[in-house]
């Protein structure tokens, strides 16, 4: 490597860092966004389910506290299909 190129390497690889460190910051925040929808969407399909009377309450593994707060926001719900009963 020819010491008159370490300094534009330098700069190139500083200006990489900033650009990378951007992109993360940016990924980051739209996975945080994308996690908070899908336990939305979750928590309304839940809402959904019980409303048709779809959903099975048990003692031992109900995934909703007395407080509203999901027990495991991406747990799913597995259902019998119509062909299945």
């Amino acid at each position: 490597m020819d010491p008159r190129y370490t300094g534009e390497i330098l700069k190139h690889l500083e200006k990489q860092n900033e650009l990378l460190t951007e992109v993360h910051r940016s990924m980051s925040y739209e996975l945080h966004k994308l996690q908070v929808e899908e336990e939305m969407l979750m928590r309304k399909f839940y809402e959904l389910m019980a409303a048709h009377g779809l959903t099975k309450k048990s003692e031992e593994s109900a995934n909703v506290s007395d407080d509203g707060e999901a027990g495991n926001p991406t747990a799913l719900l597995c259902l019998p299909g119509i062909d299945q009963q």
